[in-house]
């Protein structure tokens, strides 16, 4: 048996966790085109019956322009010292610059062992998958290279098949029936995040937090969720609400549906949004939505 801990690492947007999602077999983690969608370090196990891989999704490295992603860089490097070993994701699709190679350098002069999952190969030139794996080769980036698409399943068992060879012997490390580390309070929080990402696209800017305020089961079995969505700004609100209330109710619909395909129960959804200035530099509204 091998089991450890796979700290994975990348630029935001390079598809952390839409490969996670799909190597764990759950959804785990949510995915939107945006920036710093993921805000925490979440696990996600895959427990096979020889090795155990534990994946930690870790915020996306962006430049540092306030306090939550100040806290999020710190969560990225706290894994990249924790785990047994570092899985970088590069998005192939963007090409490789300067500054890719700079930070695959950086992780790979660590204590840690490093591959690179190079991914999303479905939407790029095949002929230009070897030219940049040669480019990272001729620069000093030394590691095991998986060319990856998520989408499409390509190479994704190959590379669950090498990530369990680089696990060290021994027991399990999480219970068998456990595939994430986060409550389900947090998950309803995030599938209401994903929801707002993918519905407003480039309307709203990633400074968008959720706060639940009421997470209750009945005894027939349905939940009833009271959240606040906080932006920044009273533009922001007005969008997220829409005329007449048509925006709010449009995307609660879209949540609620993701919410009760989670639970596996029906939900009763109350949203409101409230505008809170520069709420990502204010320590007590952070912890509130950094900590769910």
């Amino acid at each position: 048996m091998r089991a450890g801990f796979i700290g994975v690492i990348g630029k935001a947007n390079a598809g952390k966790s839409t490969l996670i999602n799909v190597l764990v077999g759950e959804k785990v983690a949510i995915v939107s085109p945006k920036p710093q969608t993921t805000r925490h370090s979440i696990m996600g196990v895959l427990t096979r019956e020889e090795y155990q891989l534990v994946f930690v999704d870790t915020p996306g490295i962006y430049r540092s322009s306030n306090r939550l992603t100040d806290m999020m860089m710190k969560a990225t490097d706290d894994t990249a010292k924790d785990a047994d070993f570092i899985l970088y994701v590069h998005d192939g699709h963007g090409g490789v610059s300067d500054s890719d190679i700079e930070l695959m350098k950086k992780y790979l002069s660590g204590k840690l062992p490093m591959a690179i999952a190079y991914t999303k190969t479905d939407i790029m030139p095949k002929e230009r998958i070897a030219e940049d794996v040669k480019k990272l080769y001729e620069n000093g980036v030394d590691c095991d290279i998986f060319p990856v698409s998520a989408r499409k399943f390509h190479n994704v068992r190959k590379l669950e098949k090498y990530l369990a060879e680089q696990m060290p012997e021994g027991g399990k490390v999480i219970e068998e029936d456990i595939v994430s580390d986060k409550s389900e309070k947090f998950m309803i929080a995030e599938i209401m995040r994903e929801k707002i990402l993918l519905k407003f696209d480039d309307e709203i800017p990633h400074g968008i937090a959720i706060v639940i305020n009421k997470f209750e089961r009945s005894e027939n079995g349905t939940y009833d969720i009271n959240l606040d969505i906080i932006c920044e700004k009273a533009n922001h609100k007005a969008i997220l609400i829409g005329k007449q209330g048509r925006a709010i109710k449009e995307v609660s619909s879209f949540a609620r549906q993701g919410m009760e395909k989670f639970l596996e129960a029906k939900v009763f959804l109350t949203t409101y949004v409230r505008v809170e200035t520069d709420w990502r530099n204010r320590p007590g509204l952070i912890k509130d939505v950094f900590i769910v």
